[in-house]
This record gives structure tokens, C-alpha cells and sequence, in this order.
């Protein structure tokens, strides 16, 4: 398999975990990550995560908030260099978070780095979503 195969099913995975964690199961996505201090991740919702403890409890907020949905990545672009790979596309789908359903198009960038023979996430970042931004996603309080 290539590499851009490689990097292409690691996508495909990630994207399976993230349309759980809009189902509201954030736990799938610790599959795909690195779990470095340096990850990093910059979601439609606003702000930066950055270390991979920040980047699991922003995902497990937005999984506590979001009782369905789907994402999809479309267009589809892979650059492979060495041990790193980026993927660009656009997302789109739709979630439910406050019981409101939103539309989600947005632009992607992901970067995964090959660890121990496995391409792993280590960044993660889209546009901001408006829509998201407007919503409180913090369930800790």
C-alpha cells in the first residue's frame, strides 16, 4: 500500500470517529490521535487546544452536547512528505447540538505524522462555524 493509501485510510478512520463523537461517543477518536504534548487542534467551535489532554476533553464536550449527526469530508487532497502527511478538504454534514441542527460546510486541514507504522493525527483545524461558535459547549459547569 502507499503511503498516500496509508494516509488515506487514516482519514477514513478518523472520519468513522468523529461521526460517533457526533453521535455523542468521543471515545473512537483516541484511536487515530498521537497522544504528544504538542498535538494540537482548532475546531469550528473557536478557540486552540493544545497538548493531547486539551484536545480529548474537547472532543468529549462536544460528544456530551451532540445527540447526532454525520460529517463527511469531501474533496479530498493529500500531500505525503517523509513522515508527515497533510490532508486538506472541505467537512460537510450536519449535528444537533442544544437540540438545534446545524449545517456543517467547512473548510479542513489535517496533519498526521507516521508513528511507530501508523499515520496518526496531530492537528486538526476547519473554519469557524458561526453557527458552533454561538452554542455553549462547556458541560463542566
Amino acid at each position: 500500500m502507499s503511503a498516500e493509501d496509508e494516509v488515506r485510510k487514516a482519514s477514513a478512520q478518523f472520519y468513522a470517529a468523529l461521526n460517533r463523537m457526533v453521535d455523542g461517543d468521543a471515545g473512537p477518536l483516541s484511536d487515530v490521535w498521537s497522544y504528544g504534548p504538542r498535538v494540537t487542534a482548532m475546531h469550528p467551535i473557536g478557540g486552540q487546544q493544545m497538548g493531547w489532554a486539551a484536545v480529548r476533553a474537547s472532543f468529549g464536550q462536544i460528544a456530551a452536547l451532540a445527540p447526532g449527526g454525520h460529517v463527511r469530508l469531501d474533496d479530498q487532497y493529500i500531500e505525503v512528505g517523509g513522515e508527515l502527511a497533510y490532508e486538506l478538504g472541505v467537512e460537510r454534514g450536519e449535528t444537533m447540538p442544544a437540540e438545534e441542527s446545524i449545517t456543517i460546510e467547512q473548510r479542513v486541514t489535517n496533519i498526521y505524522r507516521l508513528e511507530t507504522g501508523e499515520w496518526r493525527m496531530v492537528h486538526h483545524h476547519t473554519d469557524i462555524s458561526l453557527a458552533m461558535a454561538g452554542i455553549d459547549w462547556d458541560v463542566t459547569g
